[in-house]
């Protein structure tokens, strides 16, 4: 029965200051893994001075979901919403939490490579896997926003973050091997640091497959609760 009690979550969100918070912390959720690709991108480009912007506001708004979060759950704690509607919400907002902590540390990752003269083939991987996971993210947030919807969109919406997964498994991969293959010359601590972000972005992907399982067992609860 969950999924029904999430029925039009962006319609009742003038009525309920939860769900109001929810959305916005979904919003930034999604934001921060768009900032995260602006960062890549401007690594790819040597600009050190956009990659600190990027990185400047992600952490940023970071700060704003972790403060986000705090705040939805002490509203839940007030009893606003049905007591299974609650426990669903704060399941989703925790793993949006995950996500967005994964992003962050792959930021960190970029920063500390900016001084690092990372071969061109691997720049541009991680170019690449930056940008899929944008496409994984804005996937996710269609899914969410199918919740209530029908049970057919939430599946449409998050078999295209399966997708993009496979993809990026692939290049997760193929980056790897090509770390091995050009880091000749190299510092220990910088073939660990190219190695770390390419975990950092892995998980980040993984983070957003997890949500939307989450996402696939309240659309499934939702048509049992028809069907029942």
């Amino acid at each position: 029965m969950a999924s029904s009690r999430m029925l039009s979550w962006f319609e009742k969100r003038r009525r309920s200051r939860t769900l109001g918070l929810a959305q916005q912390h979904i919003i930034l959720a999604v934001e921060t893994v768009e900032e995260l690709n602006r960062a890549l991108t401007a690594f790819m480009r040597r600009d050190s001075a956009a990659v600190d912007t990027s990185f400047n506001r992600l952490f940023r708004e970071e700060i704003e979901i972790d403060n986000l979060r705090r705040t939805i759950m002490e509203e839940l704690s007030k009893g606003e919403l049905p007591p299974q509607y609650r426990e669903d919400l704060k399941g989703l907002v925790s793993h949006l939490d995950v996500m967005a902590d994964t992003v962050k540390d792959s930021a960190r990752s970029v920063k500390v490579l900016q001084n690092v003269d990372v071969p061109k083939e691997i720049m541009e991987s991680y170019g690449s896997i930056g940008g899929e996971l944008v496409e994984s993210v804005r996937a996710l947030r269609a899914g969410i926003e199918a919740l209530g919807a029908g049970p057919e969109q939430v599946r449409s919406a998050t078999a295209q973050v399966d997708d993009y997964e496979a993809k990026i498994d692939e290049q997760y991969l193929a980056t790897k091997i090509l770390i091995v293959q050009k880091s000749k010359g190299m510092s220990p601590a910088e073939v660990m640091a190219m190695r770390d972000l390419i975990e950092y972005l892995e998980q980040a992907s993984d983070a957003i497959v997890r949500t939307a399982d989450y996402i696939r067992i309240l659309a499934a609860e939702e048509l049992s609760s028809k069907n029942g």
